[in-house]
């Protein structure tokens, strides 16, 4: 098995970044959404990508922004990666093609929805590196911010990547409701090429905690050794 990325979104100060880098995390998200607690703007923003080491990803996250505006701020910004986080369709990720897109969909316990998801997304442009599996807001399917801290049912999706309903898809980033106590099991069962959390490394909501962050690296990297 190969080592599964892992990725600490919300970070919203340079010493949290570098702290996040230090414990072995392959990429950093920066959220610029205004409702967002942990919203950032560009200048701290740019601060922070300037701090990190190559070979370190810095990700911005947008929810159902103007293309323009998204193009924007990964230009001043200095992004080569975005998160979508809304209802950006296809057609709106085409649009980006200057761009690396992860794309965010909400897991659905409704077999017709899921199937949905796997239809619009399967053999997606080459600049769609990533389909991020998030579960969905207060249980419903608006698809909208993450960063809940609730999980989904990863037994389910574990079935679909059995029958090959995922094999066409952009690679599988796993988040919702992860936290250094469950991200091992999360691992084993899904086995994604990488693992994505905001606020279950968190002290409070939009306050992340250096020593979660540290715990969630080191039990991502155990689950890694030990399922090698």
């Amino acid at each position: 098995m190969s080592r599964t990325r892992i990725k600490i979104c919300g970070i919203t100060d340079e010493e949290t970044a570098l702290v996040a880098v230090e414990a072995g995390a392959d990429a950093i998200g920066l959220v610029f959404v205004e409702k967002s607690p942990r919203n950032i703007d560009v200048p701290t923003a740019k601060k922070i990508v300037k701090a990190l080491p190559p070979l370190v990803e810095p990700i911005g996250l947008f929810v159902d922004e103007a293309p323009e505006h998204v193009r924007h701020i990964a230009q001043q910004v200095g992004l080569r990666t975005v998160q979508l986080h809304g209802r950006e369709t296809i057609e709106y990720v085409t649009s980006l093609d200057d761009l690396h897109i992860l794309k965010a969909v909400t897991f659905s316990s409704s077999p017709d929805k899921t199937d949905a998801i796997i239809d619009e997304w399967k053999n997606p442009p080459r600049h769609l590196v990533g389909l991020l599996w998030d579960a969905a807001p207060n249980g419903d399917n608006s698809g909208l911010l993450g960063g809940t801290g609730q999980a989904f049912d990863w037994d389910a999706l574990a079935e679909l990547q059995a029958h090959g309903n995922l094999e066409h898809l952009p690679k599988l980033i796993l988040a919702g409701g992860l936290t250094p106590e469950n991200v091992g099991e999360a691992i084993a069962t899904i086995k994604p090429y990488a693992v994505d959390v905001s606020s279950g490394v968190e002290s409070s909501r939009g306050i992340k905690d250096h020593e979660l962050i540290k715990q969630f690296c080191i039990h991502a990297q155990k689950a890694d050794a030990q399922f090698a």
